[in-house]
């Protein structure tokens, strides 16, 4: 009787690359826009909605960014948007903090 071995996964590394841009690094985009969006969204009556709404729907933008992530069949386009969300709003947050006085 002769043991055959399981074949391996198909692709480990691409796993471990969908793993790492659905948990981690989604989190961090997250966090990032949720950040960003207080600088573009109005003031609301109150002057606090820009500051309230961003905390309030960052579970949201999380999940959508997480099953983004999951469900996109080209990985690639699913790093460039993740990342580019991110950028952007790290841009914006530089950018808001550069041209403020101290």
């Amino acid at each position: 009787m002769t043991q055959t071995a399981a074949p391996p996964p198909p692709n480990r590394a691409r796993a471990w690359s969908r793993g790492v841009l659905m948990g981690p690094v989604s989190f961090i985009a997250a966090a990032l826009v949720m950040v960003g969006s207080a600088l573009w969204l109005p003031k609301g009556p109150a002057g606090i909605d820009n500051l309230v709404w961003p905390i309030v729907l960052f579970p949201l933008l999380w999940t959508a960014m997480f099953l983004y992530s999951c469900l996109d069949v080209r990985l690639g386009r699913a790093w460039l948007v993740v990342l580019g969300l991110a950028l952007s709003h790290g841009a914006l947050i530089a950018n808001s903090m550069m041209s403020t006085p101290a």
